[in-house]
């Protein structure tokens, strides 16, 4: 029971949360307020509590999904879908957690912080609730909490996210969420399995995936550009690494089949996890 619970709560995916720490130091120093608000209890609490409220959204998509991941060939697993725990309880779990995490991230002491979080549940709620079922909205939600991640990152510390930031997020996040649509029709999977796939096919997708591609990369490369915390000379040293990741995760998608989960990719690509290495190197030098 307790390894099934734990599996609702999917901490594996809590890695998707570095994109709450990723724009802090560039925050900071854009904002002219290096170390002021850099308190590691704040961020702490914001970002386990943060951490708790996913679990409680992955809870409730898994207890609203249970049926249609009983015919999908590797959700079908899921402890609710698989019988291992009951609807009951898997709804005891998303309240516990749900609170738990908004008590964490009210304690942060943080303007804006509650106010992104209840926003956050607010459109997973829409999500599971039928969102999902709609070509191009289920991926532009999706791809929404990527967005709230860095904003809550900024939040955190009380200081603005720039334009090339949120556009950078964003179009990555878009890029992830086209790249999992593609691999849900590369693998066989129709409207039968996920509605919203009767409205998209592998040439848009293909197109869409590039379009998002080149705009995080762009976004990215100005961003760095134009960041105050990067030393002269040095503010493109990470670009090949990212430019690496995003090529590396397409050609893994459609070398290898991979692509369906960001957070898979994560923990079993070695060359994506060597990029990342890099990349925080890079990024430490160039500060």
């Amino acid at each position: 029971m307790l390894t099934a619970l734990i599996r609702l709560a999917r901490p594996k995916d809590w890695i998707k949360n570095v994109f709450v720490l990723i724009p802090i130091p560039f925050a900071l120093a854009d904002a002219g307020q290096v170390d002021a608000m850099l308190d590691p209890v704040a961020i702490l609490l914001g970002l386990v509590g943060f951490c708790l409220v996913n679990s409680a959204v992955y809870t409730l998509n898994d207890l609203l999904d249970a049926e249609s991941d009983r015919l999908h060939p590797m959700k079908s697993d899921r402890p609710v879908a698989a019988g291992l725990i009951s609807p009951s309880v898997a709804a005891v779990q998303f309240v516990v957690l749900l609170l738990i995490g908004m008590v964490l991230c009210l304690a942060a002491g943080r303007a804006g912080v509650i106010t992104l979080v209840l926003v956050y549940v607010g459109i997973n709620a829409a999500y599971c609730l039928g969102a999902k079922h709609v070509a191009l909205l289920d991926v532009f939600m999706l791809s929404s909490g990527f967005v709230i991640r860095v904003l809550l990152g900024c939040a955190l510390v009380v200081a603005d996210p720039s334009a090339w930031l949120l556009l950078c997020t964003s179009s990555l996040a878009l890029f992830l969420g086209f790249t999992k649509r593609w691999a849900d029709l590369t693998v066989g999977m129709d409207h039968n399995h996920r509605p919203s796939l009767r409205g998209y096919s592998t040439a848009f997708l293909n197109q869409a995936m590039t379009i998002c591609a080149g705009v995080a990369l762009l976004s990215y490369a100005l961003y760095s550009i134009n960041s105050a915390v990067l030393a002269p000379g040095r503010e493109l040293a990470s670009m090949p690494f990212v430019a690496f990741g995003i090529l590396n995760y397409l050609r893994l998608a459609d070398q290898e089949g991979a692509g369906g989960s960001p957070v898979e990719i994560a923990f079993s690509s070695r060359s994506s996890q060597i990029c990342a290495v890099g990349w925080v190197i890079a990024i430490i030098w160039s500060l």
